[in-house]
Order: structure tokens, then sequence, then C-alpha cells
């Protein structure tokens, strides 16, 4: 995509996310809004897989109302870096705690995914005494866009046996 930025080498770089072209944002949905849907399934139930209702009450969503400039915004207001592990690119938000006696911990999204969905629980974790916690609730929160995902590069090749590289370097899974 043209809104990233990656700086060569093997250090912690701090990184900050450019925004994407507008024009990039209007081609999305209109794309979106052109979907040619399928008929309705024949059952009044999900055992057929996600209903077509739900599927275009998201889509009308992602089409209307959805702000990528706010996410963009909030995004940029955590402490981005970006490191290469294996030769890969990898973009991590790292959020420390006031709590000197935090933990780490690395939250990962799903597959598919980003780190968007852990946006929520970021305070929460890092200033537990804010929501009805303890100091001792506290965390210091490492987040990665797992590989191929967000601003993380894209792996080009495979291990042997196909298996994509992971985060935790060489070895089964």
């Amino acid at each position: 995509m043209s809104a990233v930025v990656r700086p060569k080498g093997g250090d912690i770089r701090p990184f900050e996310m450019k925004p994407f072209p507008e024009t990039e944002l209007a081609d999305l949905r209109k794309r979106i809004s052109a979907t040619r849907w399928p008929e309705r399934e024949t059952v009044a139930d999900a055992t057929q897989g996600v209903q077509l209702a739900t599927t275009e009450k998201l889509a009308r969503y992602w089409a209307t109302e959805y702000d990528w400039r706010k996410v963009e915004t909030r995004l940029n207001t955590l402490p981005n870096f970006i490191t290469e592990i294996d030769g890969l690119d990898i973009h991590f938000i790292h959020v420390r705690s006031k709590h000197e006696s935090a933990l780490p911990l690395i939250v990962t999204h799903g597959w598919p995914g980003s780190v968007v969905e852990q946006l929520k629980i970021i305070d929460p974790l890092t200033n537990p005494t804010a929501h009805g916690g303890t100091a001792s609730d506290a965390f210091h929160l490492v987040i990665p866009s797992i590989p191929g995902y967000g601003y993380s590069g894209r792996p080009s090749t495979t291990r042997p046996g196909g298996t994509p590289p992971t985060l935790h370097g060489p070895g089964p899974c």
C-alpha cells in the first residue's frame, strides 16, 4: 500500500502511519457499494453460514459509516514501532503502564484481524486503577501486527514443510 513507509535495518524504529489517500478510501467505498449479492440463503438460520442480511449490513457500515480517519488518528496516538525479525519487518504497538510493577504481555490478533481489535483493551490493561482494578493488575503491552497483516511485512517464502515464517523463530509451531 502506498501509505506504508518501512525504514530498513534490524533495530527497533519508531513508526508513524501515513494517511491513506482519500482516493483509495473513496474507491474502496465505491467497490463495496457495487457488490453484486447472491440470492438469499434457503434457510432461516445460520446453518448455511453467515446470512446475506448480516453481510449486507456489514458492507453498508463499511461503505457509509466506518471512519478510517478516526482509526488512523487513534493508532497514531500510540507508540508504534517496526523491527526486523528473521528478515521480515514486524509492526507493533508498545504501551508501557505507569505502574512500575506491571508485567509484560504480548497481545496478538487473530486471523483475519489487526491491532485495531486490541485498541479497546489497552487502557484497562495498562491503567487498571482507572477501571476498578489495582496496580498489581497492570501490564506493559506489546501488540504486534502478525506477518502479512497491517503494517507488518508479508512473507515471500515458506519454511520447509510449506509453513510461513513465524514470530517465534525456526522450528515447529
